[in-house]
């Protein structure tokens, strides 16, 4: 409603603003405990010198005497999607679904794409400073580069997912979101899983994966307001709940 005496040719111009706040408290312990777990992780890696605990033994010898088609072809066409071009183009999508008009739109793009480099950067930093070995070269069914810990086609399974079921999120129908989230934490699990099974990373090293891509997640998501705010003027995307008084 414009007030008396002023025009509504006279009103400032709109401009984007914070979008909903997100539930801070909720966030920020999912990023906690995932981070803790994640530092865990690290910490016992390291003061083991990088060595394979017994139960990852167990774990590679089982995935290497199952080796067989399709499965083994399957493994690495699904391997296949947690790396190279694929992330950032669906991180580019993400950031599409996610944004409104073409400006939010290039905003959210560039945040989605940020996530998703800022992430694999501190993910190389890691694995280059705890240099833990991979399982045996004469275990894997698929060729692998670096050390291990931790495995970046694990976190960036987990990143892209993530990125993507945001984008959802901001666009389509809770009863929707949740299922392409189901789809979507299935995908990014398989990835990570095909890592052990064609024996180029042990199991510790996929778990760390996926810690550390959840605690970058949630707190790119108590950032996401600031990042990619919602034009002035325009209500939030996402279906309102409507309360019956």
């Amino acid at each position: 409603m414009t007030s008396p005496g002023r025009s509504p040719a006279t009103e400032p111009a709109s401009r984007p603003v914070p979008g909903p706040r997100p539930r801070t408290g909720p966030l920020l312990a999912v990023a906690a405990v995932c981070a803790t777990l994640f530092a865990a992780a690290a910490v016992t890696v390291s003061v083991h010198h990088g060595a394979p605990f017994a139960p990852e033994h167990v774990a590679v010898r089982w995935s290497v005497a199952h080796h067989g088609e399709p499965a083994l072809s399957l493994a690495r066409v699904l391997t296949d999607t947690g790396t190279g071009l694929i992330p950032y183009l669906a991180a580019v999508l993400g950031g599409l679904l996610a944004g409104r008009g073409t400006r939010g739109r290039i905003r959210a793009v560039a945040y989605a794409v940020a996530v998703l480099a800022v992430g694999q950067a501190i993910r190389f930093g890691l694995m280059r400073l705890l240099i833990r070995p991979r399982p045996p070269v004469t275990d894997w069914a698929q060729y692998a580069s670096g050390y291990a810990f931790p495995s970046g086609h694990a976190t960036t399974a987990v990143l892209v997912a993530g990125i993507l079921a945001w984008g959802i999120a901001r666009r389509a129908r809770p009863a929707v979101a949740g299922t392409w989230c189901a789809v979507l934490a299935v995908w990014a699990a398989g990835v990570g899983l095909t890592r052990v099974y064609l024996g180029v990373h042990w199991p510790v090293d996929v778990l760390a994966g996926w810690f550390l891509a959840a605690a970058l997640l949630a707190l790119a998501l108590l950032l996401e307001p600031y990042a990619v705010p919602y034009p002035a003027g325009r209500p939030d995307p996402r279906p309102a709940r409507h309360s019956h008084e």
